[in-house]
């Protein structure tokens, strides 16, 4: 399926989107911001699609928000302002509600809003060319925007958090690995060799164990201490247990064999 500035592929369980302004470093016009919340709140009820995976079309992931689009008689003030505000940090609030694992391929620019999309995914996969940043402090606003502020600091404390964002330096490819920001540094032509690899990982576990999972791991981030942690963990687990797909995981492991989870939930029909 194509919008109007996504494409959007699916493979299997796997959901392929890609922000398609290849011209314009794929920058977030109205039109794609719109887009990109609809898709992430739309996920949440999407129990078919199991993982995403988000890139840009061409050299670049996303260059943050299009200061070259036109604002016409768009609405001005505080109220209108805090609505579309709200519009874009909507976005990274649905891909943290949503189940799906989110693995973004990190190619080239991602600054401002694009710096915000890559740290709400789940997992980075970047190039040698990634040149993220807090574009934000650099025209005039706060570095603190669509969930950077959040996001940052829990990855790589708050030194570096405030150092990246006081400055809207770049962080690059080789720093963004030794401070765990991305997971792996691969050329151009080998990321989706690479998203495929973690996909097909992730779709040969439960499809319950993975929601959960993810569910879990953000809240844990936001915990109040190790029992609350541990209290989440409990939940999860005994749920999993009495989940139609314990049984054939536990089969598939002793007769070493991958397992088959959809005739698990077949049976239970």
């Amino acid at each position: 399926m194509t919008t109007q500035f996504l494409d959007i592929k699916e493979e299997g369980e796997v959901l392929w989107v890609t922000m398609n302004r290849p011209t314009s470093l794929n920058a977030l016009n109205r039109g794609m911001v719109d887009e990109l919340r609809e898709l992430f709140v739309d996920l949440y009820w999407r129990h078919e699609i199991r993982v995403v995976v988000l890139r840009g079309a061409g050299a670049n992931f996303c260059a943050g928000l299009d200061l070259k689009e036109p604002r016409g008689n768009e609405p001005r003030g505080i109220s209108a302002g805090l609505i579309s505000q709200r519009k874009i940090s909507e976005i990274v609030i649905a891909m943290r509600r949503c189940p799906q694992p989110i693995i973004a391929l990190v190619d080239g620019a991602a600054a401002g809003g694009g710096f915000a999309l890559a740290l709400a995914s789940d997992i980075r996969i970047a190039t040698p060319t990634l040149k993220m940043n807090a574009a934000f402090i650099k025209i005039g606003l706060s570095a603190c925007d669509i969930g950077v502020s959040y996001f940052l600091p829990r990855m790589v404390g708050a030194s570096v958090a405030a150092e990246l964002m006081l400055t809207g330096r770049f962080l690059k490819a080789d720093r963004a690995l030794a401070l765990g920001v991305v997971s792996a540094v691969v050329a151009p032509e080998a990321l989706d060799a690479e998203a495929r690899e973690l996909a097909g990982e992730m779709l040969r576990t439960t499809p319950l164990g993975l929601r959960l999972t993810k569910e879990a791991l953000n809240h844990a981030i936001d915990a109040q201490g190790l029992e609350a942690a541990i209290a989440m963990e409990d939940r999860n687990q005994i749920l999993c247990v009495q989940g139609e797909d314990f049984g054939e995981g536990v089969r598939a492991f002793l007769e070493k064999r991958p397992p088959d989870y959809s005739k698990g939930r077949a049976d239970s029909k």
